[in-house]
């Protein structure tokens, strides 16, 4: 799975920096279904994705849906287990992270998300960050 970096536009602030890429039926489909708790910088980026639900899950995550251009379009802090997000026709993007890590960034609806790739430490490759995110 590619991994990338997102930042908010708006106020300079990094949301994550290990944002799995789920853009595939069969990653969108699993998500974050039997995975541990995201760390601080940690997340999952849904594409396309315009609804999410939380049946099976065992943390609370923020969720924020972005449009075509990365615009945040809503947002839900803190969805628990069991729940569900509204659908959002303009969405094109869903992105997953951290309970608390929207607030913590002062991200907004009407802010622009922008990510790009993951920088790679001395002596990792791309795969095995991936793996230690899908882990």
């Amino acid at each position: 799975m590619q991994c990338v970096r997102v930042r908010n536009d708006a106020n300079g602030m990094e949301l994550g920096q290990r944002v799995g890429i789920a853009d595939r039926w069969w990653s969108r489909l699993r998500g974050l279904l039997g995975r541990p708790p995201l760390e601080e910088g940690e997340g999952l980026l849904l594409v396309p994705c315009r609804s999410v639900h939380m049946l099976g899950m065992s943390f609370a995550l923020d969720v924020a849906f972005l449009d075509s251009r990365g615009r945040v379009i809503a947002l839900y802090h803190e969805l628990q287990p069991g729940s569900r997000t509204r659908w959002h026709r303009p969405a094109r993007y869903a992105l997953e992270l951290a309970a608390g890590t929207l607030a913590a960034t002062h991200t907004g609806v009407g802010d622009t998300l922008e990510w790009g790739p993951l920088e790679v430490p001395a002596g990792a490759t791309p795969s095995t960050i991936a793996e230690e995110v899908t882990a």
